[in-house]
């Protein structure tokens, strides 16, 4: 597969619709005369809203909302520019800001697999995400977590009645912390000519890869993916999420990604934000902190059996069943200790657990305490330590 190969389904759409001359493209040249956005009160543009939040109506404000979606009212020069940071950044040819790290994966997902496709996804994938497939009209099969030769299996049943195979994986899980077999798994998608890998890299940004880049970074292989989601909503600290490829695969999701055409975008202050984060990661020791305290706690937690074992900010405990895991999760927060629980039906019966998440922030007597509290608890002594 070559480095920036398209599915042929994306390079078609974009040429009818350029043909017809229905092709979208965003504005940033809208006439000063507002009959087109959303701002029917004008609490945005006129900047009442502003005055209201920040105290001081002699100080030109920007303006808080975006009063449209990008295609209406809501794009600008600003926000095209932040893109071509984000994407060299992060080393690809373009990117495209969402809403969300849920609007990304449901936007990107739903709108490039088409029926004549297949998804094939890692079973603990995000809930985002599997909407995201749910909503396209491509064939979907799960396989089991982080199974190499149970992908490469499906591959080979399928791969004839096909005309594009979609692998979509997590570079780390946010269940577990686990990381995927990225090297591996882009091996495998190069064997054949038509198989796309697609990697949500939201618990990997700030966290793996020089500067944060990811994890995908840190193995070198971010060239080898046909899309990369960074979600900033975790590490970065702020909130919206992109989609890193292609220029074409930027167009077509222009075009026909619903979560991105009809939703009112970003205002600037946000976009501010999300630059500001990258900048954070350059210009500070956070990550190099952040990767002491995880060295640290893992080195803490290794006579606990049941603990899921991770280079990741995120750390579980499995328990078993959903009882002792909110007597835990009780117990933690009558010691001023915050963490979360995750029971069934959330996750399968007999796999409830408890995440505990690493930060930066976190003093190496809070670890020791935590580390303390979770080997002493009444309830989950018992088969917690070898």
């Amino acid at each position: 597969m070559s480095l920036y190969q398209q599915p042929t389904h994306i390079l078609k759409s974009l040429a009818e619709r350029t043909q017809k001359g229905l092709l979208k493209k965003l504005k940033t040249d809208l006439p000063p005369i507002d009959f087109c956005s959303n701002d029917y009160l004008g609490f945005s543009k006129t900047g009442i809203l502003s005055q209201c939040l920040d105290g001081d109506a002699s100080t030109d404000r920007t303006q808080y909302g975006a009063t449209g979606s990008r295609l209406v009212s809501g794009n600008s020069v600003f926000i095209e520019e932040a893109e071509k940071q984000i994407a060299l950044f992060h080393h690809g040819r373009s990117a495209l800001i969402f809403n969300s790290g849920y609007d990304a994966n449901l936007g990107l997902l739903s709108a490039v697999p088409q029926k004549t496709d297949l998804i094939l996804y890692d079973e603990l994938l995000h809930a985002s995400a599997l909407d995201g497939i749910r909503l396209s009209q491509a064939t979907h099969y799960k396989f089991k977590h982080n199974n190499v030769e149970a992908l490469e299996e499906l591959i080979y049943r399928h791969h004839k009645t096909y005309e594009n195979i979609y692998v979509v994986v997590e570079s780390v899980y946010s269940l577990d912390g686990d990381s995927a077999p990225l090297l591996e798994l882009a091996e495998i998608c190069e064997v054949l000519k038509n198989i796309f890998l697609i990697v949500d890299e939201a618990h990997a940004i700030g966290v793996f890869g020089k500067q944060g880049r990811g994890l995908c970074s840190a193995l070198g292989m971010e060239q080898r993916c046909f899309a990369r989601i960074y979600t900033y909503g975790k590490a970065l600290g702020c909130n919206g999420a992109s989609v890193v490829g292609s220029e074409i695969l930027r167009n077509y999701l222009i075009n026909f990604s619903r979560p991105f055409m009809y939703s009112t975008a970003l205002p600037q202050y946000n976009i501010e934000a999300i630059l500001q984060a990258y900048r954070l990661l350059i210009e500070t020791d956070n990550k190099d902190v952040l990767q002491s305290n995880i060295a640290y706690f893992y080195s803490k937690t290794s006579g606990l059996k049941n603990l899921v074992k991770s280079q990741s900010a995120i750390h579980t405990l499995h328990i078993g069943n959903n009882e002792q895991v909110d007597a835990i999760e009780h117990d933690l927060a009558e010691k001023n200790i915050s963490c979360r629980a995750f029971k069934s039906p959330t996750v399968k019966p007999g796999t409830e657990r408890i995440r505990f998440c690493i930060h930066s922030f976190n003093t190496r007597e809070e670890m020791d305490q935590l580390v303390e509290v979770i080997s002493t608890l009444k309830d989950a002594k018992a088969g917690l330590m070898q």
